[in-house]
C-alpha cells in the first residue's frame, strides 16, 4: 500500500502538449503510471506518446472514463481556470505543479476544492512518487534516474522541500532502507495538501512504519505535526529536519512559504515544538538514515524485511 500515488491510479495531463507537459508524462509513463491521456484546448484528435489528447477534462472523461488524478502542467497565470476545470469534472485529486501561482487564486482554489471535497498537492510541487510503483509530476527527472536513485521500504517523507525530498529518499535507498512514498507538499504559504494532512495520511498507510518530516521556516505547518503527535494521532516514529536555521526575522528563505515573521515560523520554535512532542530532530540533513537506523534498531519499527 501506498498514499496519493500508485500503479492503479488513473492519471489525466492537463497541458499535455506543452513541453513540460510532454516530458514529465513521458517520465510518468516510463515508470509505470497508468496515464490514461491528456487535455489542451484547441489540441482533440492529437496524441502524445501515444496517448489521445482531448479538448478539456470533461471531454477526457467521457471518453477514457474515471480518472483518479489530474497532473496539471500548464503556466501558473493559467492554473487557476485549469483546476477549476478538473473540479467541475469530478476529479477528487488534482496535482497543481506551476511555480507564481497568484496565491488569491490558490485562496480561491482551497476554499472551492473543500466545498467539493477535492484534494490538490500543490502549487509548486515536483509531485509525489511511491518507488517501484508510480510517479506523479516531475519527481526523479527520468524513469531511469529514479530507478537508480529510489528503493521501496516502508519510510513515508513528508516535505517542504523539492530538492531535500528527493535526496532524504535518495540516502535513504542507499542507505538500505527504503520509502513506501515521497511527497512534496509545495513551497507556497498557502497550499492544498499540508504536511500535518500528509502525515495523517502516512499514520493510516499500513506500509510506512516511519516518518520522515522535512521543514523549512514560515508557516505552522511543523507545529501542526508536533500537535498531531501530541494528541496521539500520529503514533509512528517521526524524524524530523527543518531548514533555514540561520535566516533571520522577516528574511524569507528558498521558498515563498519560508518567511519568518514577527518571531513566527521560526526555526527554534518548531524544533522545540516538533522535540517536546517527541519527534527526533536532527540538526544536519545528512543525519536523517542515521537517526532513522537508530528507531529500527530500538525496535520502533518491528516487522520484516526494510523498515
Amino acid at each position: 500500500m501506498s498514499i496519493i500515488i500508485d500503479e492503479t491510479k488513473r492519471v489525466l495531463v492537463q497541458g499535455i502538449t506543452g513541453r513540460e507537459g510532454s516530458s514529465r508524462t513521458r517520465l510518468m509513463l516510463e515508470y509505470g503510471t497508468q496515464v490514461a491521456g491528456g487535455c489542451t484546448p484547441g489540441r482533440a484528435g492529437q496524441r502524445v506518446h501515444g496517448l489521445p489528447v482531448f479538448d478539456s477534462v470533461r471531454q477526457a472523461k467521457d471518453e477514457l472514463g474515471p480518472v483518479d488524478i489530474s497532473a496539471i502542467f500548464v503556466p501558473a497565470p493559467n492554473a487557476k481556470a485549469a483546476a477549476l476545470e478538473a473540479i467541475e469534472a469530478g476529479i477528487p485529486l488534482l496535482a497543481l505543479i506551476a511555480d507564481r501561482v497568484p496565491l488569491y487564486d490558490v485562496l480561491e482554489l482551497v476554499e472551492v476544492a473543500d466545498e467539493a471535497g477535492v484534494k490538490f498537492i500543490g502549487p509548486n510541487t515536483v509531485g509525489v512518487m511511491s518507488p517501484e510503483r508510480a510517479v506523479l509530476g516531475m519527481m526523479g527527472g527520468t524513469a531511469e534516474t529514479a530507478r537508480s536513485w529510489f528503493c521501496r521500504g516502508s519510510v513515508g517523507i513528508a516535505s517542504r522541500s523539492g530538492g531535500l525530498s528527493a535526496s532524504a529518499a535518495y540516502y535513504l535507498s542507499q542507505s538500505g532502507i527504503g520509502v513506501s512514498t515521497i511527497v512534496h507538499v509545495g513551497g507556497d504559504a498557502v497550499l492544498g495538501m499540508t504536511l500535518p494532512e500528509v502525515a495523517l495520511q502516512f499514520e493510516q498507510d499500513s506500509e510506512t512504519r516511519c516518518l520522515v518530516v522535512i521543514g523549512e521556516i514560515g508557516t505552522s505547518q511543523e507545529e501542526q505535526v508536533a500537535g498531531l503527535i501530541d494528541e496521539g494521532r500520529i503514533s509512528k516514529p517521526v524524524v524530523a529536519y527543518i531548514g533555514g536555521r540561520m535566516a533571520e526575522s522577516g528574511t524569507r528563505y528558498s521558498h515563498a512559504g519560508a518567511i519568518v515573521e514577527g518571531g513566527r515560523g521560526g526555526y527554534q520554535g518548531k524544533v522545540e515544538c516538533l522535540r517536546y512532542s517527541g519527534a527526533r530532530v536532527v540538526e544536519n540533513f545528512s543525519d536523517i538514515p542515521a537517526m532513522v537506523r537508530t528507531l529500527v534498531d530500538a525496535g520502533y519499527a518491528s516487522g520484516a524485511g526494510r523498515l
